[in-house]
């Protein structure tokens, strides 16, 4: 049942003082940022929204909704960081922007389209598309300003991605909508070595909870304003449309990089080992993988004959995540710094233009250097400080507390600041990458689960009534400060999720309107943007439920994977409990793909589904073969979550034969459905 509590939460005296006290420090920041901003712009948009392709009405991406940013003062609201809201005012100006150019044409840059950049380079005679934002309909709409613009109409030549997030491929195909979506023959996709393995990763083995996550961390369906949502630190949020791939061709790192004997006047920088080249319509272009960035497969990109450096996500005008809030895997914040240092050593001399996925590009070597250096500083004082703690033996949550601020030197350029990554949760991220999960405290070895700990807690405090009491008096102490809403946040958390039998439905209200305020005072007071989103997001579903999920699956990913990554997926979903504990013996599945030709195996034996590819030599006779094309085989995961309802459809459709459903019917029986709108602040 939700709050009846509905009106926006008014902001507490010690936020609002905490706010005026922190806008103190934007009156000397200068204006060269949002010079920068706004350095080559040629067209804004045209359209107050782009709408969804296949959902009539839906908007994917609106520009209006933030207008409240750019068409007020530029002082922030007492709801809102003031750094916060400076960054959000930066990111919200959205356009066509020329960043360079030369004899051969230019680069370009549509910022503001999507979470992330698309840049077009133009060649001898087409474009080469660098981060086709995340949807299709972006995607369209940013090549379409462009075309608009510069009157430019030759076609797409090639496509590069600099890394595996999908803000950065999801709008390959929208590219192409100009063309009824043909691809032309032969298109040339260059992408990092791992590119397809890790985007699938990140998409779809964890896929469901890492979008459900991503619904607070960027806050897509979240109102826009100075109560709700301002932006994400790295953008504006992420755009909600069709999710699209076209799988690599050409993978930098696959072959082996240029010598010393092969390098060329022509390119520029002096040669070192590991960079890669290739010549795209014309224009010559260096690749400098950084596997263990920002992503684990991606590339930094050098345009010799425009003395222009893409960064990728590499370092933008902010600090990153080392372990972003959605979940993905813990970055190497040791070698994000080293391969800044790589980038400054082989490109800094020679670098007149620096540019990347997100943000606004540098120009002049001296700023660049400068910024690129600064950047590295960062990335290695946060994996050097974390370890040098905890060799003195302090626990992750202690480091964050103890390494509040980064030095002088560091915190003075608005580009380190924490809108995206955050001190707090990046030590304690580094901590998680070098230590694990557990602290070495055996009292952290074996913790109940939340429900039955808030439980024990809220009896062992006086019951929930008293615990609500208790948290509501520190709200209204007029000493709260962040400290005293993070501890009552724990108060309530405890009688949120005790056990409903041992907590009157009024007390569990009660908590509900007063964590709502809480969440609300904590996002007020956050200068980073994933952590705002995450406290409004969370107080919102506290008086509406969870929300439901605001993008669809991805065809293109599912098309793009192997087999074996296809039924790791599906392994991932097995009730191995249930399985292991009902089929004591092996069910073994022979799948023949008629138009492809290829055979694999897949057995299900103590509640795991093991993937051989071809035939298993030591699983036995199989109890069932199963003979499909690889269109129906993919069919069956997108049509929806439930593979058993739908392989026995294709079956009675005749698009699949098996000579032992029943067998097949036993297997998928215990694959699982995700939830994609499952609680996260209530049990």
């Amino acid at each position: 049942m939700p709050s009846e509590y509905t009106e926006p939460v008014e902001i507490s005296a010690s936020v609002a003082a905490a706010n005026r006290k922190a806008a103190e420090r934007l009156r000397q920041s200068g204006s060269q940022d949002f010079e920068d901003a706004q350095r080559g712009l040629l067209a804004q948009p045209d359209v107050p929204v782009i709408y969804s392709r296949s959902d009539s009405g839906k908007v994917v991406w609106s520009f209006t909704a933030y207008d409240f940013l750019t068409d007020g003062d530029d002082q922030a609201p007492p709801t809102v960081s003031p750094s916060l809201w400076r960054q959000g005012r930066l990111t919200a100006v959205a356009g066509l922007f020329q960043v360079t150019s030369g004899a051969r044409g230019g680069v370009y840059q549509v910022r503001g389209y999507d979470l992330s950049n698309m840049t077009i380079i133009e060649g001898d005679q087409g474009l080469i598309v660098i981060d086709p934002l995340a949807c299709y309909e972006t995607a369209q709409a940013a090549l379409k300003l462009y075309r608009d613009t510069t009157g430019n109409r030759n076609p797409v030549r090639a496509l590069i991605y600099t890394h595996s997030h999908v803000d950065h491929f999801g709008g390959a195909r929208g590219l192409f909508a100009e063309r009824n979506d043909e691809i032309p023959a032969g298109l040339p996709v260059v992408a990092p070595d791992g590119f397809l393995e890790h985007a699938v990763s990140e998409n779809v083995y964890a896929g469901p909870a890492m979008q459900r996550r991503a619904e607070y961390m960027y806050a897509a369906e979240l109102g826009k304003s100075p109560y709700a949502q301002v932006g994400s630190g790295l953008g504006l949020t992420v755009s909600t449309g069709e999710v699209t791939l076209l799988p690599p061709t050409d993978y930098i790192g696959s072959a082996q990089a240029v010598t010393s004997d092969d390098w060329s006047p022509a390119d520029v920088i002096p040669w070192r080992e590991g960079l890669h080249r290739r010549v795209i319509d014309g224009v010559r272009l260096l690749f400098q993988l950084t596997p263990g960035t920002e992503a684990p497969a991606e590339m930094n990109i050098y345009l010799p004959e425009l003395r222009a450096l893409c960064m990728a996500e590499n370092a933008t005008h902010n600090q990153h995540n080392i372990l972003s809030l959605r979940g993905a895997q813990v970055r190497d914040a040791h070698a994000w710094a080293k391969y800044l240092t790589d980038a400054i050593q082989t490109f800094g001399e020679h670098t007149e233009t620096e540019f990347a996925s997100h943000h606004w590009p540098r120009w002049g070597k001296e700023s660049i250097l400068e910024f690129l250096s600064n950047q590295r500083d960062m990335y290695a004082y946060l994996n050097d400080q974390t370890l040098r703690l905890i060799n003195r033996g302090h626990t992750g949550i202690e480091i964050a507390e103890e390494l509040q601020h980064l030095p002088s030197g560091l915190a003075e350029h608005w580009y380190n600041q924490g809108y995206y990554g955050s001190l707090s949760h990046n030590f304690k991220a580094v901590y998680q990458r070098y230590m694990g999960w557990f602290d070495g405290n055996p009292a952290h070895l074996w913790n109940l689960p939340p429900t039955e700990a808030g439980t024990r807690y809220v009896a062992a405090m006086g019951g929930a009534e008293a615990v609500v009491r208790k948290a509501q008096e520190a709200y209204d102490s007029p000493q709260g400060d962040s400290r005293t809403y993070r501890w009552i946040a724990e108060l309530l958390n405890h009688v949120l999720f005790a056990d409903p039998a041992t907590v009157s439905e009024k007390a569990v209200q009660d908590a509900k309107t007063l964590q709502r305020k809480v969440f609300a005072q904590l996002g007020y007071g956050a200068e980073n943007g994933p952590w705002r989103n995450f406290y409004l997001t969370g107080a919102e579903e506290l008086r509406t439920g969870p929300q439901q999920p605001t993008s669809k699956g991805a065809p293109d990913l599912v098309h793009s994977m192997t087999l074996e990554q296809v039924f790791a997926a599906m392994a991932r979903s097995v009730d191995g409990p249930t399985a292991a504990q009902e089929q004591r013996a092996a069910i073994v599945l022979q799948w023949q793909f008629t138009d492809t030709g290829q055979e694999c195996t897949t057995t299900l034996r103590n509640g795991v589904l093991v993937y051989v590819d071809g035939k298993d030599l030591y699983a036995g006779k199989p109890q069932a073969t199963i003979s499909l094309t690889r269109a129906t085989f993919d069919s069956l995961v997108l049509e929806g979550p439930l593979f058993q309802r739908n392989f026995d459809a294709a079956v009675k459709a005749g698009s699949i034969h098996v000579d032992d459903q029943p067998a097949a019917d036993t297997v998928f029986g215990y694959l699982t459905v995700p939830d994609p709108s499952f609680p996260i602040v209530t049990p």
